[in-house]
């Protein structure tokens, strides 16, 4: 593993790289509340098929971290990743968890150019996300907690006592054994860095997903499958024990991807890459030696 920094419009962003940069490349995404460290399991799973690029998204680690809410809208999130992989020499293969699944769907979505492969773990496509929140079901008292969130000092509560809240965030209802001492210790040092929890939770802030209160409903946009359509050959990996983002958040995906792949992961949850890394990556080389592993 390798680490640098690199400029993107100006901006000085974290990677960390596995594998030969001869290797096609494959770019990873993490989501909140981790870092690119996250990939520490299962990128050096993956690095003798692809030239494993993970950064620092804004806002996280030792990337550039921009003060105020507008910095972290979809659009910026996409810039940034867009720029990456020009300097790369672009397509890539994406893949993408949780908030790096969405930063992942919206740039497979606006610039699909530049995605040759799209691979996600246990993320959500936004049309069928704000339709199972708009039901007022099960994945709406589910998503609670990014109301919760967004409400201002979130950040300050969060680090409150070392982390607690943060920490009991992440294990709510799932696996945390991988969570050693050392790892955690690492995600705290990530998490203290000046201004980091507040660019954090300004991603959820920034967003225009719509979270009714539990047991209410909210109305549907009209969602137009051919503008929100992933075009590339798509991989879904989910753990299936997962309970902050349920499977019902993913119905009706097959009306937005053409080409989609659904690998359930029983036994696993949010945190699949951390609890298996050996099983994701199986799924994920299975389905790329069947589409062809290059980036065209």
């Amino acid at each position: 593993m390798r680490t640098h920094q690199i400029q993107l419009a100006g901006q000085s962003f974290h990677l960390r790289e596995w594998g030969d940069p001869a290797l096609p490349a494959l770019l990873m995404l993490n989501g909140f509340p981790e870092y690119s460290g996250a990939w520490e399991d299962l990128a050096p799973l993956l690095a003798h098929r692809f030239h494993v690029i993970a950064p620092d998204q804004r806002g996280y680690g030792q990337s550039w971290c921009p003060e105020g809410v507008e910095h972290y809208a979809v659009k910026h999130l996409v810039g940034d990743m867009a720029a990456l992989i020009d300097s790369l020499g672009g397509p890539v293969a994406v893949l993408g968890h949780d908030w790096g699944a969405s930063v992942s769907y919206a740039l497979a979505i606006r610039r699909p150019d530049l995605v040759s492969r799209l691979v996600i773990l246990n993320g959500v496509h936004p049309a069928p996300f704000q339709r199972a929140l708009a039901a007022g079901g099960a994945q709406t008292e589910a998503s609670q907690y990014i109301t919760w969130l967004r409400r201002d000092g979130s950040e300050a509560r969060l680090a409150e006592n070392g982390y607690r809240r943060l920490l009991e965030l992440f294990a709510e209802g799932m696996d945390m054994s991988w969570m050693t001492p050392d790892r955690r210790a690492a995600y705290v040092a990530e998490w203290s860095r000046p201004g980091r929890m507040k660019a954090m939770v300004d991603w959820y802030r920034a967003s225009p997903v719509v979270v009714p209160a539990p047991g209410e409903t909210c109305p549907v946009p009209e969602f137009d499958p051919d503008k929100l359509a992933v075009r590339m050959p798509h991989l879904l990996v989910w753990g299936t024990g997962d309970t902050a983002l349920l499977e019902e958040a993913t119905e009706g995906l097959e009306a937005f991807c053409a080409d989609l792949t659904r690998v359930r992961l029983d036994g696993l949850d949010h945190w699949l890459a951390h609890q298996a890394p050996d099983r994701v990556a199986a799924a994920v080389l299975e389905w790329f030696d069947a589409r062809g592993t290059g980036a065209g």
